[in-house]
């Protein structure tokens, strides 16, 4: 159970914490270097698992929710700093809401359902990934222009919103077999 790729997918959830105190005290020369390395050990986490054989249920429950972690309370962190929108901060939270209320529900109503990414899912994670960065990379060393964080963040609300409908339609498809399974 206690692989490494396991071991780096603790360490990400660990980092969380650190993240939000690096923010809080506004050294986002600390929050960049956290958030970099969650990053990394994201990617390397899943490499090496893959390449090792080492997959794991727990591994495969972690990883999305260390990311999921990570990203809510970035969008959390950076909303609350001025440092995104408001729109876009209720945006991506209120998809992965949805997402997890309906989840629940399907689940409290008896179907078993493991939430797979879709690749609107995967894009609209890597495009959320790579405006945190941006955000991070503009505040400690001014590399990224302002109309380039603007483009990423309608980038990132239209392939955040296109995932949460996948993600609804889905589940609305799900729902509506197991209803034709009930009246069979």
């Amino acid at each position: 159970m206690l692989n490494l790729p396991n071991i780096l997918t603790f360490g990400r959830i660990i980092l969380i914490p650190c993240f939000i105190i690096a923010a809080a005290y506004k050294r986002f020369d600390y929050a960049f270097f956290i958030f970099v390395t969650a990053a990394v050990t994201d990617k390397l986490d899943g490499m090496i698992a893959r390449l090792s054989g080492k997959t794991t249920e727990l591994g495969s429950f972690l990883d999305p929710l260390a990311d999921k972690f990570m990203l809510i309370t970035s969008f959390i962190v950076f909303f609350i700093e001025g440092l995104i929108p408001v729109w876009l901060a209720i945006l991506v939270l209120s998809r992965d809401i949805i997402v997890i209320i309906g989840w629940g529900v399907l689940s409290l109503s008896g179907v078993s359902v493991r939430i797979e990414p879709t690749r609107a899912g995967k894009l609209a994670i890597a495009a959320q990934f790579t405006l945190l960065s941006a955000v991070l990379l503009r505040i400690n060393y001014g590399l990224i222009p302002e109309w380039a964080l603007i483009a990423l963040a309608w980038a990132t609300a239209g392939l955040t919103a296109a995932s949460g409908f996948q993600y609804v339609k889905r589940g609305i498809g799900i729902a509506g077999k197991r209803k034709s399974w009930d009246r069979g």
